[in-house]
């Protein structure tokens, strides 16, 4: 029997108290740096499965890390399990049905994602115990990917500098290794300060913040047509100034997201983006503060680790769903437009298959379609080692990201069979490396090939601390 074949074994062991893991995950949704309770959940598994737990990782207290095995190279397995807000939903019902409570839900399959990866992790750690090769798995828990950046202030901290190589995963609609393509992100905040005054009886002795931060969004409006067109900006009011017309807004603010598709393209952005609300306030005669609140780097890619993941998906076949699996996606796709299943088919760059409610495929390396324009901070993680990633197919084909469908099908059969099929594809590809010398020097030559020209620089600056939250104000 095949390494291979001896750890997705040692998966299928455990894998009923991993999918406990993901449910439980599931009904507790929290968002970016409240993440107690699924953190505790995590940290309780970690000492159950024999891991030498390291908590508040790079400060943070809802990141966790658990090693396991002695001496050899380490191969990180990187886990998360945030929420999203405003995607509360009943699992298992194919219209929008909210549950009582904050309104959080797993709306892009986080606790399915942390779940799978700590499986692979402790998988790992099984095949090296009873066969005794030397070698360190890591599992880490890591807070906040929905806008938090907790891996770039993870990275920044150097809680990944003796890593050798990183694997990870998301849910997906289709089964691959994934693009390394991704847009570099800062999220930065413009607080205007102006003078109140009766709107009416003295409009002359205000100054309107609010004009300030409506004259920077018709600015950066217009520089929309002067920059690059794969790169995205948006923006959110944080502030509006208050309820009352009649009183001069002497305070407001608005935050921004900036990307690009590499860190040098972004960061020419944010500067442009800077002059333009230092512009507003000039003509309002207001100040204006600005903060970066988190930044994430775009991908690097790793061809050796990518066809070393996809020998393995190839070898394991499709996801093994069943047709009830398929009737329940079949279900969900009803709610879905023909725009949005086509859209999916034309981002993984495969033709459209009737009666294909849940992909029963596998997308080759090298067929690629439209390129993910999303955001994440693996992408930090990638340079600072080689990294990899993996799709796997979790819920139906076109379900959009972050929609209350993938908060449905986030505790489905479906959902269980996609996240132990991908720790059995992590794993397996983890043990090619640890058995393979050449396989893991190839994997940092195409790395340190790729940080010759531009090495890393964390985009966070070094006197930005990540947003946490107390945990009291957590719930």
């Amino acid at each position: 029997m095949k390494n291979s074949e001896i750890v997705w074994d040692l998966v299928d062991t455990k894998k009923a108290i991993f999918e406990a893991l993901s449910d439980r995950i599931w009904g507790m949704p929290e968002i970016a740096y409240t993440e107690y309770r699924s953190v505790a959940e995590h940290t309780a598994m970690l000492k159950q499965q024999g891991f030498r737990v390291t908590e508040n990782v790079a400060g943070i207290p809802t990141a966790v890390m658990g090693e396991a095995g002695e001496r050899g190279p380490i191969i990180a397995i990187l886990g998360e399990y945030d929420a999203l807000p405003g995607l509360s939903q009943e699992a298992g019902v194919a219209e929008p049905r909210p549950v009582p409570g904050n309104g959080h839900g797993h709306g892009c399959g986080h606790n399915l994602l942390g779940s799978a990866a700590m499986l692979a992790a402790t998988a790992i750690k099984d095949w090296l115990a009873e066969t005794g090769t030397p070698g360190r798995v890591r599992y880490y828990g890591c807070p906040a990917e929905e806008g938090g950046a907790a891996k770039s202030f993870m990275a920044r901290e150097g809680a990944f500098n003796n890593v050798d190589i990183a694997i990870t995963w998301h849910p997906a609609s289709f089964t691959e290794v994934a693009r390394a393509h991704s847009l570099a992100n800062t999220r930065m905040d413009f607080k205007f300060t102006g003078r109140a005054s009766h709107a009416s009886a003295a409009p002359h002795l205000g100054r309107s913040a609010l004009d300030a931060v409506e004259l920077m969004n018709v600015g950066v409006n217009y520089m929309r047509e002067h920059m690059p067109s794969d790169a995205r900006i948006h923006y959110a009011m944080l502030d509006s100034g208050g309820i009352a017309p009649n009183v001069v807004q002497a305070t407001a603010a608005v935050r921004y997201a900036i990307r690009a598709r590499d860190l040098s393209g972004m960061l020419a952005l944010n500067e442009r983006v800077k002059k333009i609300a230092e512009g507003a306030a000039l003509m309002t005669e207001t100040k204006v503060s600005i903060s970066i609140m988190s930044a994430v780097s775009n991908l690097l890619p790793n061809r050796p680790l990518e066809e070393a993941m996809q020998r393995n998906i190839e070898r394991l076949g499709p996801v093994p769903f069943d047709d009830a699996d398929k009737a329940f996606a079949a279900k969900i796709q009803a709610t879905l437009s023909d725009n949005d299943i086509d859209n999916d088919y034309a981002r993984v760059g495969v033709a459209r298959r009737a009666n294909t409610p849940l992909c029963d495929f596998i997308v080759p390396l090298d067929v690629r379609g439209e390129p993910m324009v999303g955001s994440t901070d693996v992408g930090d993680v990638s340079w600072v080692m080689p990294t990899v990633q993996a799709h796997a197919t979790t819920h139906a084909i076109g379900t959009p990201g972050h929609s209350w469908q993938i908060t449905s099908q986030g505790k489905m059969a479906a959902a269980h069979k996609g996240m132990v099929y991908v720790a059995k594809v992590m794993a397996a590809t983890a043990l090619d490396l640890i058995n393979d010398e050449t396989l893991m020097a190839r994997a940092k030559k195409d790395h340190q090939d790729r940080l010759g020209k531009t090495p890393y620089v964390c985009p966070i600056p070094a006197d930005v601390k990540p947003p946490l939250q107390p945990k009291q104000d957590a719930a």
